[in-house]
Parts: structure tokens; sequence; C-alpha cells
């Protein structure tokens, strides 16, 4: 017997004029922002895979959380992008809506607090064009982040130049977003299609699993993301080695990187004991131990994005040159 559905068509939306954001173009940081690096050799060492991963034209693949998007270090990516040092990025829903709202209206984020008092949160008329976009994904045969790059791009969004999906798009590089059904705003709306979304998402986990496939002597770097990054990494990787296996050959040799906030112990390369609550923060015990014990090194970084990113870029620019690039 069929249960009862929510009925989507009694929703109101209001338009994104309305709302007060809590994000602007302000938090947006230039280049010439980057802080001096700290004397840190765990962040030398990883400056230097990551260069020697590259001159090997091996992929450096970067996953990260929407609060990445929102601490305002989108030109630092994109040049990294530019300069083909970053060979895919990844994100969850919430990084697509914020990239495409800031790419929009130079602006994103609202107050939950504010608005779910009211039940207006997250039902902003502008946003639900993702819902658009992921059925036009579906039905062409892209993947969801490809999608949406392609249409700030081509749709001539107003601050597309500080969108990371659109650069990726204009740069040739994967851009996957990993959707979980009912984590983010868009699947509020009354023009949510599911299985659309569901289409362009799984295409980019096959993207990203395509790319994983090629990690050997590769890079694995993470931002601020305790679940998408670890999962579908982790998923990406079993399929990637079962197929080497029948091959003969491995997926072993490569770095691991995590940056988030949560302190860890110095001896982070030996995964908590089951039970201890840290071993519920998938980060460490995937990233950084499980999936690298078998020939690869995993470092972790305790430091906000808005300082790991801009000082991870500079040690990359001083080891390349400013006008340092990978063709690859």
């Amino acid at each position: 017997m069929p249960h009862d559905v929510f009925d989507r068509n009694r929703l109101r939306l209001k338009p994104l004029a309305e709302r007060a954001h809590r994000y602007d173009l302000s938090v947006i940081m230039d280049l010439a922002d980057a802080p001096e690096p700290p004397d840190d050799p765990d962040l030398a060492t990883l400056a230097d895979r990551i260069v020697a991963a590259r001159e090997a034209d091996s992929p450096v693949i970067l996953a990260i959380g929407a609060h990445v998007i929102r601490s305002g270090v989108q030109r630092f990516l994109i040049d990294l992008m530019e300069r083909g040092v970053i060979t895919l990025i990844a994100g969850n829903g919430a990084v697509a809506i914020h990239d495409f709202e800031f790419a929009l209206i130079g602006a994103t984020c609202e107050s939950v607090a504010d608005y779910v008092s009211e039940g207006q949160f997250g039902l902003w008329t502008e946003t639900g064009r993702l819902n658009d976009i992921a059925k036009m994904a579906a039905s062409e045969g892209y993947g969801f982040g490809e999608a949406i790059g392609q249409e700030i791009v081509r749709a001539e969004y107003r601050h597309a130049e500080i969108s990371v999906l659109a650069a990726a798009f204009r740069l040739g590089i994967p851009a996957t977003i990993h959707v979980s059904i009912g984590y983010d705003i868009i699947h509020e709306h009354p023009n949510c299609d599911g299985a659309a979304i569901g289409s362009a998402s799984y295409r980019d986990f096959l993207i990203f699993a395509r790319a994983i496939e090629d990690l050997q002597h590769g890079v694995y770097l993470t931002f601020g993301s305790q679940v998408m990054a670890p999962e579908v990494y982790l998923k990406a990787l079993a399929m990637a080695r079962n197929v080497a296996f029948q091959e003969g050959r491995e997926i072993a040799d490569f770095t691991t990187a995590v940056f988030d906030l949560k302190p860890l112990p110095e001896d982070y390369h030996n995964q908590p004991a089951d039970g201890d609550p840290n071993y519920y923060f998938r980060p460490w015990k995937t990233i950084l131990v499980r999936t690298v014990a078998d020939g690869g090194e995993s470092f972790y970084f305790q430091m906000p994005h808005a300082r790991s990113i801009p000082t991870l870029w500079r040690l990359i620019v001083d080891r390349i040159g400013e006008e340092g690039s990978f063709d690859g």
C-alpha cells in the first residue's frame, strides 16, 4: 500500500532578493592575500608530492565541503586548475549550491535559525534552477557538475569568474558533484526530480571513479568534508583496485592529505579504537589510515580553509614559478 507523500505544490517560494545572505563578494580573497607559509615540513613535503605528481602526469584530485566555497578561496582553486595542478575537483550538493548562487547574485547562504521558524529555509526560487539543470544533465548524459558549470558559462552569469564549476567547465577539468537525496535545499522544491539528480550525480561518481583508477603516484586532497570525501573515495578506490588487481596492476603508492578543524593526535597514522568517538571521524580511518596501508602516505593538517588553501597554493607556486603550469 503506497504511503502518503508531501504535496510540494503547496509550498511558497520567494525570490533570492528577499533573502538575507550570510556571505557576499567581500569574503572572496585575492591571490595577493595568500599568507606566508608556516615552517611546517609536512606541508612542504605535501607540496613537493603534488608537484612531483603533476610532473609525472599523475592526478591531483581535490574533494571539498561547502564551507570551502563560503570561505572565499575560489580564486586559489581556479588558479590551480588553470595551471593544471588540480586534475579533478569534487564536492557535495551544497558546494554546487553555494558556487551557483555566488555566480548568479554574488552572495550565498542563509541563517537557518532565522528562516526555519517560518518554514522559508531553502525555498528560494532562483536556486531551484539547479533542479532544471539536473534534468538537462540527465537527459543529455552530462554529469551534474559539468552541467552546472556549462550553464554558468553559457548564460554568462554576472559573477562567473569566481565560479569553480564554471572554471572547470571552461578548462575541460572534471568537476563532480556527489548528492545525497534530502540533504540539500533544492530537494525541497516542487521542480526537484530525484531520478534526474540521481542520474547526473551517479555519472559524476563514475567520472570520479575513473580518475581514481589513475591514482598511482598521485595525490588525493580533502578539505572540510567529513562524509562525502572519504566515502565516495573509498567506494571508487575499491572499484579501481578491483579492476587493477585483475589486470596485474596496483594502486598503492600515492599520497593523501586531510585538512580540517578537528584536533587529532600526533600518531594519526593509527586509527582510533572501535568505540572511541574519534573512530567515527571518517577522514581519519579511511583517508589517513586504511586506504594508504599498502604503500601510500598520509598527512593531516588542522587549519581553517581561508588559510590552508591559500598557503598550499603559495607553496606550489613557489615551486613551479609564478608563470609555471602543467600541460599533462
